[in-house]
């Protein structure tokens, strides 16, 4: 057990690491002033409003911020594992451009009490809700001390509003934004979904679903949600276990060999260690990580809302803030979207983001143009209603001529190969020769392949760049070598039946009985090298085998070059999910029917 503790500290470290994404290149600057002051907060939180919360925040002030001249306020915290120092240059780059910023320590994090909850409306939402009640002017709420025993002075300098978004009339109404990435973007949806007086969110790498996130069905989804549990991400769950074991350890509260990581709410740590051990979430797991998902209360979410997702992400991929946009926009909330390079698995692409001088950074600068819309009334212009970093284009300075604008979303048009023979892909389907191709998956959830590792492969550079899946393991379709260069945009889908008896007569035992395979879209270089794209496979947990289903791979944006092949691949392991537990055989007939679609543009 104590090499085990040794191991998931060490990986603890990588992980704090890689979740504290907001880091970018940042020139020197002269700034105007501003002052910077730590303050701590007494928060009531939990369903029943009976835990009392000490939270650790900076508060970033104009110099020329006063009672009759006012200043729009920004909340932010901090990615998990991280603190409010995480959040420095973004506030030093905010408040010098006349806005106050409270950069925060999250719940569980950087000095703040009370346990980690995954952002939950009733925790993190509620803490949140009252830091803006201090932003708005009230007491009570901000002191000098942790023992809150010496009362800051009120805050007068914040711009009010006289109606909050449901048009009621608060006091402590200020004219307020939120800023955060991963963990720091969760809190933005929680809070706004429980206090209309926040005016605009701009979250960034974040998810829609966490039971997706941590434990992904890529079949049967409405949104990124399915009734049938996916596979288990093992190496991101392992590594959210060491930052909880390695506070816990900070913290002096138990050793972690007695408890394992009790900072946690109480339902994480079972959650992880029996999805680890049965491959899936249980349904009171799902249940409890819905409950902090905006999945499950976005219709409470009315107010502008700028999603930057990363194309580099592993953790949370492009299909989740695919699914929060589309959310928002059928609810006609105002909201833009963004795809840019940086993510939790893999750093931004140089003049994406610059907190040193904002409009050098395309994402930046659009998150500038974001605030000053919304939360100064300037300019009507907050840009496309979708963009997305092209890995493919040369450029110098600002990011912005790599990226491509839509008026719309989704892009492209969808081309489709149909399997043919023994394994090609084909896109006429007069000449989809009849064949196929069997393997079989492993026992026990064991992987098959050699691919890039997710966690560690996020902070060292991939461990093995190419796609190595173990003969007999898997099935594979490619087309011929490309003779013009192939850019996709969105989400591969995939289109089949399987024959697998074995899970036909296993599946109705329940998710363990269900065959998981998992389906990939690889680039095959003309050297024989196959590299899988960003990292992103789509993990399915069969709903019944004897019926054709789709599969929706994570999004890309990717470059197919010329001489290169796609390739389709349906594996039965991988090294970063848990497999199913029965060993079953697979396999796959070509046909007219068995088709991989891709969103192509120009």
């Amino acid at each position: 057990m104590k090499r085990i503790s040794g191991v998931l500290v060490a990986l603890a470290t990588l992980v704090t690491a890689v979740l504290i994404p907001l880091t970018a290149t940042t020139t020197a600057a002269a700034a105007p002033p501003y002052s910077v002051r730590t303050l701590h907060f007494r928060v009531v939180v939990g369903p029943a409003d009976d835990q009392v919360c000490d939270i650790v925040g900076d508060i970033y002030l104009p110099t020329g911020a006063t009672s009759t001249s006012r200043v729009p306020a920004i909340l932010t915290t901090n990615g998990f594992g991280g603190s409010k120092n995480d959040q420095a240059s973004f506030a030093t780059a905010f408040a010098s451009r006349g806005y106050a910023v409270l950069s925060y320590s999250g719940l569980g994090f950087g000095g703040s009490s009370c346990k980690i909850t995954l952002d939950d409306p009733d925790y993190d939402g509620k803490a949140a809700s009252q830091l803006i009640s201090y932003l708005g002017g009230s007491g009570g709420i901000a002191y000098l001390d942790a023992a809150h025993s010496q009362p800051a002075p009120l805050l007068e300098v914040i711009t009010k509003d006289a109606r909050d978004h449901r048009g009621m009339r608060r006091a402590d109404d200020p004219r307020v934004g939120t800023f955060g990435g991963s963990y720091g973007g969760g809190f933005q949806f929680a809070v706004a979904s429980l206090d209309a007086r926040v005016d605009a969110l701009v979250p960034l790498i974040t998810w829609n679903d966490l039971s997706y996130s941590l434990g992904p069905n890529n079949t049967g989804q409405t949104g990124v949600s399915t009734t049938i549990p996916g596979a288990a991400k093992i190496n991101w769950a392992a590594g959210f276990s060491a930052v909880g074991m390695t506070r816990d350890l900070q913290l002096g509260q138990v050793p972690p060999d007695v408890v394992p990581c009790p900072n946690f709410a109480d339902f994480v740590c079972p959650a992880l260690v029996t999805a680890g051990t049965t491959g899936y979430l249980q349904p009171e797991h799902v249940a409890a990580l819905r409950h902090a998902s905006v999945a499950s209360y976005v219709r409470k979410v009315r107010v502008p809302t700028l999603l930057v997702q990363g194309q580099q992400d592993t953790l949370f991929n492009l299909n989740e803030a695919v699914a929060t946009y589309r959310a928002l926009q059928s609810q006609r909330t105002e909201t833009k979207m963004i795809w840019q390079q940086g993510g939790h698995s893999g750093s931004a692409a140089p003049g994406e983001i610059n907190w040193g001088s904002l409009t050098s950074g395309y994402v930046s600068g659009r998150i500038l143009g974001w605030f000053e819309r919304y939360l100064k009334g300037r300019g009507g212009d907050t840009g496309p209603e979708f963009a997305y970093f092209r890995p493919w284009v040369s450029y110098q300075g600002s990011a912005a001529p790599a990226y491509a604008t839509a008026t719309s979303f989704p892009v492209g048009d969808r081309r489709t190969w149909r399997l043919s023979g023994a394994d090609a892909l084909v896109t006429d389907s007069s000449i989809a020769a009849p064949g196929g191709q069997s393997f079989v998956t492993p026992a026990a959830g064991a992987p098959t392949s050699i691919d890039q590792a997710d966690v560690l492969g996020s902070v060292m550079a991939p461990v093995v760049p190419t796609v190595r899946d173990l003969p007999g393991t898997f099935a594979a379709w490619s087309t011929r070598a490309l003779g013009t260069p192939l850019r996709v945009v969105g989400s591969p889908t995939v289109r089949i039946k399987v024959d697998a008896p074995t899970s036909a007569l296993s599946q109705n035992a329940g998710p363990g009985g269900r065959l998981v395979l998992f389906v990939k879209v690889v680039d095959v270089a003309p050297d024989g090298t196959a590299r899988l794209i960003n990292g992103t496979e789509a993990p399915v947990r069969v709903p019944d085998v004897t019926e054709p289903f789709t599969v929706t791979l994570p999004a890309i944006v990717h470059e197919f070059a010329t001489g290169h092949q796609i390739r389709l691949v349906v594996a039965g392991g991988s090294v970063n999910y848990r497999g199913g537990l029965v060993a079953s055989p697979v396999t796959i007939s070509s046909g007219a029917a068995q088709t991989l679609s891709l969103p192509v543009v120009r």
